[in-house]
């Protein structure tokens, strides 16, 4: 059916999380240097008893898209996978979650609307169908390798889960020592690309990873022109090859440029997590003539729409 007797059975999907209490904001949470191991140990666990093995599944990035935390799942076995879609249906993932969060981040109640989705497909409006529900997962092969803050933090959660009773002041410095903000976008002026300055209208600049404030300039200035844009990127970046731009303009073409184009750029910072810098979109800029929205990005106060 699905997959071959020796072919292994992988899939990937999207588990969007928002709190319905005003003032527990789980993107906001994330990307705060403390509270960060705790959301992650919180997801982890939950997602551990949804399976019944930590194993059962992998976390392979957590994205900040407010006011949603958006946690990308690989499954590697198709029961692991029936047991989460039967825990998730029944609602024991989305108690099991608040359950954790409200330990870990030692507050009173995190009520969780959540939601779940393969590629294109609402998966909560399928749950009575599990075989096609597996199916559109099992579609849904993971384009991304795990990003490597889930693997720093999965080392902290396992030093905090053997030190606890031995050493707990140990496992609390390694995890302090994960002090950079969200995926997928660290501090605004951390170096974390090889090339630590680049030349723009003969000043120099810091490079940096693309903020969450960048991304939504962009997609709010860029206009039409954002198909150009992502042309530029792809050639050093596979996941905006052809046909990728093409099909997300017919996929957001009703909610607008604005969409289009803030999807495409969240493709390249999925795809290029730490590379995702100001610099390779500068670039991108400049090569089709976006100086003004260039200069807006690097803070020039430039008040100028890009046309």
């Amino acid at each position: 059916k699905m997959a071959g007797s020796s072919a292994p059975w992988i899939g990937s999907a999207y588990l969007f999380l928002q709190s319905t209490c005003k003032t527990i904001v789980l993107p906001s949470l994330y990307e705060s240097s403390q509270k960060k191991p705790s959301v992650f140990k919180a997801l982890t666990l939950a997602l551990a008893d949804s399976t019944g093995s930590m194993n059962g599944v992998e976390i392979l990035k957590v994205h900040c898209s407010h006011p949603h935390l958006i946690v990308q799942l690989k499954f590697l076995k198709q029961e692991n996978c029936r047991q989460f879609l039967r825990s998730y249906r029944e609602g024991a993932l989305q108690k099991s979650l608040q359950n954790h969060l409200q330990l870990s981040l030692a507050t009173t109640t995190v009520p969780l609307e959540t939601e779940l989705k393969a590629g294109n497909e609402h998966l909560d409006k399928m749950l009575k169908d599990e075989d096609r529900c597996l199916e559109c997962i099992y579609r849904e092969k993971p384009d991304r390798l795990r990003d490597e803050e889930i693997t720093e933090l999965e080392e902290c959660l396992k030093s905090l889960i053997v030190h606890q009773s031995v050493n707990n002041n140990v496992a609390v410095k390694d995890c302090a020592s994960l002090n950079s903000p969200s995926l997928p976008f660290p501090s605004p002026g951390s170096s974390l690309s090889p090339q630590v300055t680049f030349v723009f209208q003969g000043q120099q600049f810091a490079n940096r990873t693309l903020t969450p404030d960048d991304h939504q300039k962009f997609a709010k200035l860029v206009s039409k022109k954002w198909k150009q844009v992502g042309r530029s990127l792809q050639k050093n970046c596979r996941a905006l090859r052809d046909p990728v731009i093409d099909n997300l303009a017919l996929e957001y073409d009703r909610e607008g440029l604005y969409e289009q184009a803030y999807q495409m750029l969240l493709r390249f910072i999925h795809s290029e997590g730490k590379k995702a810098t100001i610099a390779r979109l500068i670039a991108a800029l400049e090569e089709n003539s976006l100086i003004s929205l260039a200069e807006e990005l690097l803070g020039l106060h430039s008040n100028e729409d890009c046309s």
